[in-house]
């Protein structure tokens, strides 16, 4: 609606016109990769058409971009079309050209000048049909004159209410602006169906190669970014993902539905429906007020069930479902399913609205029709609840068995939703009580990632449970829901310890308890061994072999990490029969304990069946917290074994879930910067690192503060930045000296700090550390731990000048570690031989000595062995390390620099002869990014196809 004329230091708005707020592009949540390409389109001089259904944030990206780019724009021209005023002709380029005309309106020819002043004044009679082509050649005159001036931007939203007349004129005028600094950066509103081309005609509007990028739903995660930024941040996560499936990902209606919780007086229980806002309901119920009275009916049943299919609703007794369900469908209500016989809403907010709309009595009688319905005993068990009012304990007891079968099936959010209805239908006496259905949906709450949902339930009994054996339970479900940040439930102990009294069962689950307290808090390994000794002692003594299974397998881990000679024993006892299934499955288990010997053990074979058994298994209980565990320890598998890409792919899905869920994030950031330093992006790795130091020293979590600066410096050292990763990794080896930790092969740091030392002229240091590490990792037997101190000591033995035996110390390591499986290490050696060879100052030796033997073929190798492992960062350094020595570099020097990052990737996985689909998997990018990349990569290089880029690498191989 305005135009802003940019000028140096100064700029010139309309009077009457306020600028929107313009959010900051690091502000807008969930749109990284969309801006990255409308940003790399505009900065070209391209313009951008931005798509999406109504609500989905066009406007707030248009806004975000527009800030970005009117920097660099001389000329401004904005507009904002409204439906109630789409029918004025020429409304949207009197916005646009208003303020302008008169500035460049001289330079115009006569006939070009009226038409022109006629339209944007209303004064005369100028139609399209009578003045057209003057009209046409007078839009496009003024945009020329002001591009003669300086770059323009056009920035139009709600592109769909333009008036018919200026649409016309600037799609005339943007087909005919080639060569002209005149960008376009417009926003129109399309179906929430993504494989509608509805934009396509807006395209033809647009100029020439204009890039449609669609805006899609938000992640869940993103949805409680969002909710948190405006304020939502004490919302349940059980609550942001009900809102998150009620929105469908859509930022308007995510944050009305958060409004709307925190405007109501009583939040709904788990089960209940989100109370949908007016505002809401508004866009849904007008179009169900021209369906009949019982074709509602029939909606409002499929509202209510899970799956709904027509044959169910013809066993819930709508006879005439095919007719009104095509009824509603033709308004838009619902979407055809091609392939499968189900019914599925347009918008998961009709449904939600629908039967936020209907009575009480009209929901009981739907859920009542369902429960006989339905052929899922789950399914009618639930209906027969939420049709039912008021205790019942033949209501109760269905709830409870189907909770079971939930829970067997590997459902336990489900398990928690139902054993919540059973204590709600559940009377005074009977038994199993209320309380004790509470504290199992607790529980299953629990498993299912569900913490906040567990720790509410429990503080529930905790305000009303007398018995010891209750009360127990209850705080013990408080502590594990508190995760790694057990400062913040300190005070809970002395009253668990207090209801537990002498009862040996319930002093053993404290007692584990503690030593998790011992462990994270005080930092202290010999205590939280002990009270894990002494907390199986107890449980064995009561008969409960589960809680007895998890002690020993937390002192078995304990003991691993101490070098302690028990610790095998203590492995094989936890591994003996009688077993309790869910145990042996769970992070904290035998199972787990068996796999990090294994792992620190260098037996990788079989320390990756030994995970990827207990991954599965997890995954088939729907055993959440377990599940990030076992992805991260699967990926550290891979990660050791050399396979980057599938490490990287793990990490990355680990910390997905562990943000999805608000469970172990600072660890899973942890090793997911270990992953992206291997084999993605240097700079997220040094991001997602100091954010796991940042949690764990606000957790106060000793044991992961020590793991998270080692990936800290270990990202520092491959950004390059030896200093820093010599401040990171100096405060790890005084952290693990004060926690106990003795065994080297826990965070594998110690070669990194000596090989930093040596990069800032501190081999003495360095020397000391190799020494110290090696007694450690001579008594435990840690082979590759062995191995990489030799590497790190030849580099020390290069600094002091002894050329020859670093060679022959860098060669033995290598092969060494290349026997044992560990693929990323052999490559790191290789590359250390290639600088020795090849360049001594390449590793950045503060002293180097030796004749340098030209050696381009060393460098081969060790690219070889990273491109195998899918290394990129560190392919990057040995392609920077080995230009010099290339001597047709078609991907490094000049053409590799005007390479961006993404660009720099996606070429090197070309290079590995990956598809597009294979890269876009890769990369966490889609396939229409790989495509769009690689044609930059192309007029950048100044070749036509990814046949060239193989070429070209394969020239500079044997160049």
């Amino acid at each position: 609606m305005a135009r802003t004329r940019h000028t140096r230091g100064a700029v010139t708005v309309r009077g009457d016109f306020k600028e929107p707020a313009r959010p900051r592009p690091d502000l807008v949540i969930g749109r990284e990769e969309l801006f990255a390409e409308a940003r790399e389109q505009l900065s070209g001089g391209g313009s951008v058409l931005v798509h999406g259904p109504a609500g989905i944030g066009k406007s707030t990206v248009l806004r975000a971009l527009a800030a970005e780019c009117a920097e660099t724009a001389q000329t401004v021209l904005r507009c904002s079309a409204t439906e109630s005023e789409s029918h004025l002709p020429f409304l949207a380029l009197a916005d646009l050209l208003g303020l302008v005309v008169d500035e460049v309106s001289d330079r115009l020819p006569a006939p070009q000048r009226t038409a022109l002043e006629s339209a944007l004044t209303g004064r005369g009679e100028s139609t399209l049909q009578r003045d057209g082509l003057a009209l046409r050649l007078a839009v496009l005159s003024v945009f020329r004159a002001l591009a003669a001036q300086g770059p323009v931007l056009i920035v139009a939203d709600d592109l769909q209410w333009l008036d018919p007349a200026s649409a016309e004129l600037l799609g005339f005028a943007a087909r005919r602006l080639g060569g002209v600094p005149v960008r376009m950066l417009c926003a129109v509103r399309t179906d929430t169906e993504p494989q509608g081309h509805q934009h396509d005609r807006y395209l033809r509007t647009s100029p020439p190669e204009t890039l449609a990028v669609r805006i899609n739903p938000l992640s869940r995660a993103h949805v409680a970014e969002l909710l948190g930024q405006r304020g939502y941040t004490n919302l349940p996560r059980s609550t942001v993902r009900d809102i998150h499936r009620t929105s469908g990902g859509n930022p308007l209606f995510a944050l009305e539905l958060g409004r709307a919780l925190a405007e109501s007086a009583t939040p709904p229980s788990p089960g209940e429906p989100l109370p949908v806002p007016t505002s809401l309901r508004a866009l849904v119920l007008n179009r169900l007020e021209m369906l009949s009275a019982e074709a509602r009916r029939t909606l409002l049943v499929a509202s209510a069930g899970a799956r709904p299919t027509l044959a169910l609703l013809h066993a819930a007794g709508r006879e005439n479902a095919e007719a009104e369900t095509a009824s509603a469908a033709s308004l838009g209500l619902l979407a055809t399913e091609r392939e499968t016989p189900g019914i599925r809403f347009a918008h998961p907010l009709v449904s939600a609205a629908l039967y936020a709309e209907a009575s009480a009595q009209e929901r009981r009688a739907a859920h009542a029709a369902l429960s006989t319905a339905a052929s899922d005993p789950i399914e009618r068990a639930r209906h027969l609840a939420l049709s039912s009012t008021g205790t019942d304990p033949r209501v109760a007891a269905r709830l409870g068995e189907a909770a079971a079968a939930a829970r067997d099936r590997g459902a336990p959010s489900v398990a928690a939703g139902l054993g919540l209805l059973a204590a709600r239908h559940t009377p005074a006496d009977a038994v199993p009580g209320a309380d004790e259905r509470r504290l199992q949906a607790a529980e299953d709450a629990l498993t299912a990632g569900e913490t906040d949902l567990a720790r509410d339930i429990a503080r529930q009994v905790l305000a009303q449970a007398t018995a010891p054996v209750d009360r127990v339970r209850a705080w013990i479900v408080v502590i594990d829901a508190a995760g790694q940040a057990m400062a913040e439930i300190d005070a809970v102990f002395p009253h668990a310890l207090a209801d537990a009294g002498d009862d040996p069962g319930l002093l053993a689950l404290v007692r584990y308890q503690l030593a998790w307290r011992a462990l994270l808090m005080d930092g202290e390994m010999t205590k939280a061994r002990e009270e894990a000794a002494a907390a199986a002692g107890l449980a064995a003594r009561a008969g409960d072999r589960p809680t007895e299974l998890l002690a020993l397998g937390f002192q078995a881990q304990m003991e691993t990490l101490m070098g302690h000679p028990d610790a095998p024993a203590t492995i094989q006892r936890a591994m003996r029969e009688p077993q309790d299934p869910r145990v042996a499955c769970d992070h904290n288990g035998a199972g787990a304990a068996r796999f990090r010997w294994l792992i620190m053990g260098d037996r990788l074979a079989e320390a990756r069946t030994t995970i990827t058994a207990l991954l599965h298994e997890v995954q088939r209980r729907g055993m959440v917290e377990s599940e990030v565990h076992f992805l991260r320890g699967l990926a550290e598998t891979e990660l050791r074994s050399g396979h980057c890409g599938r490490a990287l792919d793990l990490a990355r899905e680990s910390l997905r879930l562990a943000r999805d869920t608000g469970i172990g994030e600072a660890a899973t950031a942890m090793f997911t910067s270990l992953a992206e330093a291997a084999g993605g992006d240097v700079d997220r790795a040094l991001a997602l690192a100091r954010e796991a130091v940042d949690r764990a020293e606000e957790d106060g979590d000793l044991i992961y503060l020590s793991r998270a600066l080692g990936a800290l410096g270990h990202a520092q050292l491959v950004a390059g930045d030896a200093a820093a990763a010599v401040r990171s990794l100096r405060r790890v080896r005084e952290l693990e000296g004060g926690l106990g930790v003795v065994d080297p092969a826990r965070g594998r740091w110690h070669g990194d700090l000596a090989e930093a030392l040596v990069r800032i002229g501190e081999p003495v240091e360095a020397q000391d550390v190799i020494d110290v590490t090696r007694q450690q990792a001579l008594r435990l037997e840690r082979e590759s731990v062995l191995a990489v101190l030799d590497r790190a000591e030849a580099l020390v033995r290069a600094a002091r000048g002894e050329q020859g035996p670093a060679e022959r110390q860098l060669t033995s390591a290598q092969d060494r570690l290349g026997k044992l499986g560990y693929g990323l290490e052999e490559a790191r050696a290789a590359y250390a031989l290639a600088g020795l060879r090849t360049l001594p100052h390449a590793l950045g030796f503060a002293r180097a000595g030796g004749t340098p033997m030209p050696g381009p073929a060393s460098f081969d190798e060790a690219a070889r062995l990273f491109r195998r492992c899918r290394a990129l960062p560190w392919l990057r350094q040995v392609e920077s390390a080995s230009a010099g020595h290339q001597t047709s570099p078609p991907l490094a020097s000049a053409a590799l620099d005007t390479l961006a990052a993404t660009e720099r990737q996606v070429a090197a996985l070309v290079m590995e002869g990956a598809t597009n689909r294979e890269i876009a998997a890769r990369l966490f990018i889609s396939v229409k990014t790989v495509e769009a990349t690689l044609t930059r990569v192309y007029r950048k290089l100044g070749i036509r196809s990814r046949v060239d880029i193989v070429r070209l690498a394969a020239g500079r191989r044997t160049g």
